[in-house]
């Protein structure tokens, strides 16, 4: 039986960022299926104009999921996702893998999870003006993705690495297949 992971997605969700790692983890040979999360189970529309229906809103989450990936997008800084909380928190109870990318890691970082954990975001005047519950700056990492203790977090302008990170951390592919597929949606086939 195949392991669910569950795509958090918001109204204005950022359709790409969570595209390379959908396609890889939900393609038939992998021991992953993706679903996605809403807070309703209403259809939301992503940046690119996609309706989706999400598989399950936060009050029917599963009991088993292998791993929460949360994409950026506008609902975030309106704070409308603020009831995924919970979600997280029982992630955190239960060590199940979380990785966020844009404004998804600046949730995390207001809601303190990455107050005691090296991580990244979209910069440190952005995580310490946009998230007022942060207390992790000296834990900052100027890097694209950062993974520690379970919690991969990446900037907004890292969609192939984010994807990489959650592809290595889950072991879907040897390390040398894992870097020529980097390279290939990295660079393509010409310099």
């Amino acid at each position: 039986m195949k392991k669910e992971v569950l795509v958090f997605i918001s109204e204005n969700f950022a359709d790409w960022e969570s595209a390379y790692i959908c396609a890889e983890l939900n393609k038939p040979e992998t021991r992953f299926i993706m679903k996605t999360l809403a807070v309703k189970k209403n259809p939301i529309k992503s940046m690119g104009g996609f309706t989706v229906i999400p598989d399950y809103s936060i009050a029917e989450i599963p009991t088993h999921f292998h791993m929460l990936i949360l994409v950026g997008g506008t609902s975030w800084m309106k704070r409308e996702n603020d009831d995924l909380k919970q979600v997280v928190d029982l992630c955190v109870e239960k060590g199940i893998p979380v990785a966020a990318i844009c404004d998804a890691s600046t949730f995390l970082a207001d809601k303190g999870y990455l107050d005691d954990i090296e991580h990244t975001g979209n910069s440190l005047p952005y995580l310490e003006e946009y998230a007022p519950g942060y207390k992790g700056s000296d834990r900052f990492i100027e890097k694209q993705v950062v993974s520690k203790e379970g919690v991969i977090t990446a900037n907004g302008t890292s969609a192939v690495e984010f994807a990489r990170e959650i592809l290595k951390y889950l072991q879907v592919m040897q390390e040398n297949e894992l870097e020529e597929w980097y390279h290939m949606f990295k660079v393509g086939f010409y310099k």
